[in-house]
This record gives structure tokens, C-alpha cells and sequence, in this order.
């Protein structure tokens, strides 16, 4: 399956709502920018929704330094959610972010094309990638592919993976619903500025 993404035509375009100055900020929002390692686009464009900025940020650090579910396979999940729904912005940001939390380069290739049978998946990644596909693509899950996700997975990283499809479901309409102009990936330096206390 070919990947839905499209980086090129958004290199040099302009969002289609202005980017928020996190120097314009004040409250919670600007200590939360204060404490970023990279300001990216991304939360600069979240900041327009001054309500849910914080507790969407708030979801996502929990989603990516405090779930059960591994870090390898929380990365699978979030490259195949920004591959459905064609999150360039994901997709960029979160190689480096698998690659270096210990998924393969094979493994993020397969990923890319939508191969959830790839020799580079474990049995366990397989069985996820599929339950996560129909989480994606379809919301209800077939009984088969539940149960073969329940072989390999707690009722709790079940749940926390459809959370975390979830999220980045939303945060790829996000960027391409406002064609959020594309970050040069920062990869680990946002990913380890999470883990800090306040992140």
C-alpha cells in the first residue's frame, strides 16, 4: 500500500493559519513553551486552541514516556497512524524519535508500506499493526484481529494503543487540515525534553 503522505508541495508553503509567537504567550501555554528544547510548528499551531493546548500536550507526554505499552511499539503505531491518514508532520518527527527508542529501519519501512506481514515484524508488531489498521481505517475491530492483539497484549496496552492512535489520528488533521508548515525533524531532543520534570 503506498503511503498517503505528501512532504514535497508543503516544503516552502505557508500554513493555512498563522503560526502562534510563543513570546505572544502567557500562563501555562508560555511556561509550556519556555520548557520546550525545540519550539516546533506543531504546537505553535496548537496554541491557537488556548483551552486544549495543555491537556492535549499533557495526553501526549503520557502517551509517549508513561504508557505500559513498549517504546518500539507505541512508535509503530504512531508512524502507521501518521501513514493512514497522511501525517506528513508525524511521520517526519517520529523516525527518529523509532529509530532511536530501538525499532528498526526495516521496521519503519514496512510500516511505510503498509506490509504488516513484513519478515521485520515480531509476531506481537504484526498482530498490532493489523489491530491498529482497523482502529484506523474501519474504528470497529474484526473479532479475529482483536483476539490476536489479546494473544500478545494486556487489556491495558490494548487500550493505550488505541489511545495513542487516537491522538496522533488528531494531531495529523491538525497539520493538514492548516498545512502546518514542516519542522526540520528534531527527533530525540523533543523526545528526551519530555522525560525532564514539568515536560
Amino acid at each position: 500500500m503506498p503511503t498517503t503522505r505528501n512532504e514535497s508541495p508543503r516544503e516552502k508553503r505557508v500554513a493555512r493559519l498563522p503560526l502562534i509567537d510563543p513570546e505572544t504567550t502567557s500562563g501555562d501555554i508560555r511556561a509550556s513553551f519556555d520548557r520546550m528544547p525545540v519550539k516546533l510548528n506543531i504546537f505553535r499551531m496548537m496554541a491557537h486552541a488556548e483551552a486544549n493546548m495543555i491537556p492535549a500536550m499533557r495526553l501526549g507526554n503520557s502517551i509517549l514516556h508513561k504508557q505500559k505499552l513498549s517504546a518500539v511499539n507505541r512508535e509503530l503505531l504512531i508512524l502507521q497512524a501518521a501513514q493512514l491518514e497522511g501525517g506528513a508532520y508525524e511521520w517526519r518527527q517520529h523516525v527518529p524519535i523509532a529509530l532511536g527508542v530501538g525499532c528498526t529501519q526495516a521496521q519503519v519501512d514496512a510500516v511505510e508500506r503498509g506490509d504488516y506481514d513484513a519478515a521485520a515484524l515480531s509476531d506481537a508488531e504484526r498482530a498490532l499493526l493489523k489491530f491498529g489498521r482497523e482502529v484506523v481505517e474501519n474504528v470497529r475491530v474484526p473479532e479475529a484481529t482483536f483476539a490476536a492483539a489479546r494473544a500478545h497484549f494486556s487489556d491495558q496496552e490494548i487500550v493505550e494503543s488505541i489511545v495513542a492512535l487516537g491522538f496522533y489520528m488528531m494531531m495529523a488533521r491538525l497539520t493538514e487540515a492548516t498545512e502546518t508548515d514542516l519542522d526540520p525533524a528534531a527527533g530525540m531532543t523533543v523526545y528526551d525534553g519530555g522525560k525532564k520534570p514539568g515536560g
